[in-house]
């Protein structure tokens, strides 16, 4: 697994997917942190699909960045979602007892955001970045501010540090993050990104992960850069 050296109060460790909201987040902590203070950190959570590790190493290269990959496969062992069980379809619909998707992977955001402030913590970087959204998302409560402004306090009490958490698109729509990404000059990197949750590379467009995209885009009126490089 590659290393990063130890970096400045003011360098930035960025969650990387490989998908375009994190991507999109990426472009904005170099154009605020600038390119040799930034990150990146990637997670083989034992998901179905390994295109989006490919795509977040791709992507960090693309845009002159380290990416390291940390191995936990937890959540495959807890299984019971579509993301990491091959034998669970996508559904499109909001399931009848959580009344969350079934691509929802309980934690995940939380294990993420603890795991990189861990790894942040001993080479002095204190600065997340995260493309969580509470608008124009899946109904995933890990990605709302309010949880992740309690996981900030309980990682700085846990940890006796001053990490902050940043979220850029907390409260943004697809079609805004398309024009922060524009912004940002993140487009071509956009190119390099894997959104399905069916893990097809073109995307289905079927599922919601390329519903929401493709709305994005769609009202942005700017062609996704992903269906151009096919």
């Amino acid at each position: 697994m590659a290393d990063i050296q130890a970096a400045t109060d003011e360098s930035a460790l960025v969650v990387l997917s490989g998908g375009q909201d994190s991507t999109t987040c990426l472009y904005w902590a170099i154009d605020r942190f600038g390119t040799a203070n930034v990150y990146t950190m990637s997670f083989d959570y034992g998901q179905r699909h390994k295109i989006e590790l490919e795509c977040a190493a791709r992507i960090a290269e693309h845009a002159s960045v380290s990416n390291v990959c940390l191995p936990i496969n937890t959540f495959a062992a807890i299984g019971g979602d579509a993301l990491t069980e091959s034998d669970i379809a996508v559904a499109n619909s909001l399931s009848a007892e959580g009344g969350l998707p079934n691509t929802f992977v309980p934690g995940r955001n939380l294990v993420f955001l603890t795991f990189a402030a861990a790894y942040a913590y001993q080479r002095g970087i204190e600065h997340l970045v995260t493309g969580v959204a509470q608008t124009d998302y899946s109904g995933y409560p890990d990605c709302r501010e309010d949880t992740i402004r309690a996981l900030q306090q309980t990682l700085r009490a846990g940890m006796e540090s001053a990490i902050v958490i940043h979220t850029p698109l907390m409260h943004m729509s697809k079609k805004e993050t398309v024009e922060l990404a524009v912004q940002f000059g993140a487009l071509p990197a956009l190119a390099l990104t894997h959104t399905c949750y069916n893990g097809e590379r073109p995307p289905c467009g079927e599922c919601p992960a390329c519903q929401l995209r493709a709305k994005g885009f769609a009202e942005a009126g700017i062609q996704d850069p992903l269906l151009d490089s096919r």
